[in-house]
């Protein structure tokens, strides 16, 4: 690198220093759970994880990890196609396929892999894909990584009618396809794909779902946002993780069609060119499903506490984002507001993160409270009265 280069990291680091705007790692001493051990802060409530279930460091997760460490070492050390193929993950793939209702399932590094690596793979001249405009940022790249002559356009968020007129637009395309998350992680709300189905059906679209933030979370039984939609056999291609509610730790999926899934092992790069799964992994995530089957009730105890956080913020006036999801957003504003709220919070035992520009609009910067079956009522009461503090006390804490 040049020293021109250089210089101009250092002096934009410096800018964001000033701004307040600079994201500085946390070091977590310990495992995840409702209360953590943060360095040089000690205990401390967690409000910042996607350990939706309380999964990330549940007994029998861990033990299926260190059995599957012992039995197949800690790494295949090649990518799939070559060498790296093992009988767990077929298993899980098998078991991912069930849980979703699809002919098949294919695994990835992470879901950010499986959404880089679906698109370019599966569309071809003049198909069209219709995303809607808050997707996850993975949604975003894998549609831009898409050949020239692959139509991409844009609806506006949850808007059906935006969604219809571009769909009548592309009517004569060999084939249309809407992308849409599942439960939006910024802002909480969900799609509504009752909706997009009837579209769907009514114009011959596929549906993509990536629902990485409603897979353990929505649904009479964590079946995800489809689940709690009704409309499970009506989405096409499901894109996942495992490293949320399922607390496996790292790694993504997609489901579907075979003919979907064998076309991405043959031409899809992030599955071509990267190592598969550890075993250990690929075991915690069978474990992890096994799990959340036989514990509905955990996901009807999430879904409680999230209803009853976001009426406890509304009780106090600070008016979070609405929606049916364990992701509970409150505006504060500015970019640089959001991470002095954070670590006013952080100061009083509350760890949550603050989000601003570029990951949100200029202006709707925010604090994302992501609730999980650990949390006790006694943690969320503290939390929610600590913003209001903050809040009316800045720089108090």
């Amino acid at each position: 690198m040049t020293n021109t280069l250089l210089s101009r990291l250092t002096d934009d680091l410096f800018a964001a220093d000033q701004a307040g705007t600079y994201k500085r790692l946390k070091t977590i001493e310990g495992p995840i759970g409702d209360r953590i051990q943060l360095a040089e802060k000690g205990e401390v409530t967690l409000l910042s994880s996607n350990d939706y279930l309380g999964f990330a460091n549940h007994p029998e997760i861990v033990e299926a990890a260190r059995d599957a460490l012992l039995k197949y070492g800690a790494s295949t050390a090649s990518v799939r196609f070559i060498c790296g193929t093992q009988d767990v993950h077929q298993l899980l793939e098998a078991d991912l396929a069930r849980f979703h209702g699809t002919e098949a399932a294919l695994t990835y590094s992470s879901c950010w892999a499986a959404n880089t690596g679906l698109f370019a793979a599966i569309c071809g001249a003049g198909d069209v894909i219709l995303s809607d405009e808050l997707n996850h940022a993975s949604l975003i790249d894998g549609i831009r990584a898409t050949a020239k002559n692959v139509v991409r356009d844009v609806y506006k968020h949850s808007d059906m009618a935006d969604l219809e007129a571009k769909l009548k637009v592309h009517a004569d395309a060999p084939s249309r396809i809407i992308v849409t998350d599942g439960v939006f992680s910024m802002e909480g709300d969900i799609a509504p794909l009752d909706q997009i189905v009837a579209l769907a059906k009514k114009y011959d679209a596929l549906i993509v779902l990536d629902d990485s933030h409603g897979l353990g979370v929505m649904g009479k039984t964590g079946h995800g946002t489809a689940e709690h939609f009704g409309v499970m056999d009506s989405i096409d291609i499901f894109t996942g993780t495992l490293g949320k509610a399922l607390g496996a730790g790292t790694g993504g999926f997609v489901a579907g069609p075979k003919a979907v899934t064998e076309t991405l092992i043959q031409k899809s790069r992030p599955h071509l060119f990267s190592n598969a799964l550890p075993a250990s992994v690929a075991a915690a995530g069978r474990k992890s499903l096994e799990l959340l089957e036989k514990n509905p009730d955990r996901v009807t105890a999430l879904q409680e506490k999230a209803a009853k956080f976001r009426a406890l913020l509304n009780n106090l006036d600070l008016k979070p984002l609405p929606g049916d999801s364990a992701v509970v957003p409150v505006i504060v504003g500015e970019t640089a507001t959001a991470i002095r709220l954070a670590g006013e919070l952080l100061n009083r035992g509350i760890f949550v993160t603050g989000f601003g520009f570029p990951v949100v609009p200029e202006g709707e910067a925010r604090l994302r409270f992501q609730l999980s079956y650990a949390h006790t009522e006694a943690e969320l009461d503290e939390a929610a009265v600590a913003l209001k503090d903050c809040l009316q006390s800045p720089g108090s804490a």
